[in-house]
């Protein structure tokens, strides 16, 4: 039998705080933008630990699924960083 998880998705345009809560970042979908080093960096919570650091390819898609449970982010998914990025939907339970 399958345990069944909630989850919570939100288009996100800016940084600041992409969870509103603790959760546990299960997938995010990122479009990068055409030149630069597309880079995102997510924090727990605003001057937390970084807990992600990615910088992608340009002029791509990016679909980002992470593992086993998820990365447990204590206190809120605090979008840290965001260079060169045209948009973002992050996934989390």
């Amino acid at each position: 039998m399958t345990q069944k998880v909630y989850i919570e998705a939100s288009r996100v345009t800016a940084t600041g705080s992409v969870s509103g809560g603790p959760a546990r970042l299960r997938q995010l979908q990122v479009k990068s933008g055409g030149s630069g080093n597309p880079r995102i960096v997510l924090k727990d919570g605003d001057g937390g630990d970084s807990l992600l650091d990615i910088t992608f390819t340009n002029s791509d898609l990016h679909s980002v699924n992470i593992p086993g449970n998820g990365i447990r982010f204590d206190s809120e998914i605090w979008l840290n960083n965001k260079a060169n990025i045209t948009a973002m939907t992050f996934f989390w339970s």
